[in-house]
């Protein structure tokens, strides 16, 4: 943790990562990129390092990130996309720069604009966003099985089954709570036990 602030939740995917900026929605939500220098921060681990970054791009980014998540989830339970959320992606993208370059190990990244700014890499996210919610890629959308949190995730995994935006967290934690009420409620009743001493006649001395 940096400065007081929370860690990031960094996961393979580029756009449902950046929503994960937000985690705990339905709970005690927890913002993670809560200052200027904190989506400064984000962008850069993301591979997508600006020069700096203002409170009005701040709000770009939370618009965009809000609306990658709501077209997320109507994607995930296979409702109509919300035609706002849809609105910022689509502009979010077309105003941001960047190209695709292949590096000398044969990967790819994203080269932003010569000014390097935060509308150059909110066009990254919006890009990726798009092309797992238009069903592009090998997944599937889905959400987080935590009731405190319903991320959108994009699953990968081989059988497409996976329940938990991160198992190190929220998948953990619905494990322990299983734990706890199984415990509780394997314990036997108070006053179970019977069949006391006090129970039987008493013998003839």
């Amino acid at each position: 943790m940096r400065d007081g602030f929370p860690d990031f939740r960094l996961g393979s995917v580029l756009a449902t990562s950046f929503t994960g900026t937000v985690s705990e929605r339905h709970g005690n939500a927890v913002e993670r990129i809560p200052t200027p220098q904190r989506l400064i921060d984000w962008l850069t681990v993301s591979g997508l390092a600006v020069d700096s970054c203002t409170t009005a791009q701040l709000d770009l980014a939370r618009e965009l990130r809000e609306s990658i998540h709501a077209a997320a989830t109507a994607a995930a339970i296979q409702d109509t996309l919300p035609a706002a959320a849809v609105q910022v992606i689509n502009d979010r993208s077309l105003q941001g720069r960047a190209a695709a370059v292949l590096t000398p190990e044969g990967g790819r990244r994203w080269q932003l604009g010569s000014a390097s700014s935060v509308e150059d890499a909110l066009g990254v996210i919006a890009a990726d966003a798009i092309s797992i919610i238009a069903g592009e890629r090998d997944g599937r959308l889905a959400l987080c099985a935590s009731p405190t949190c319903r991320a959108a995730f994009f699953d990968t995994s081989q059988s497409r089954t996976r329940k938990w935006c991160d198992m190190n967290t929220c998948g953990n934690r619905q494990k322990k709570a299983r734990f706890i009420a199984n415990q509780r409620n394997n314990q036997p009743a108070s006053g179970a036990r019977a069949g006391s001493s006090g129970d039987r006649s008493p013998s003839r001395r």
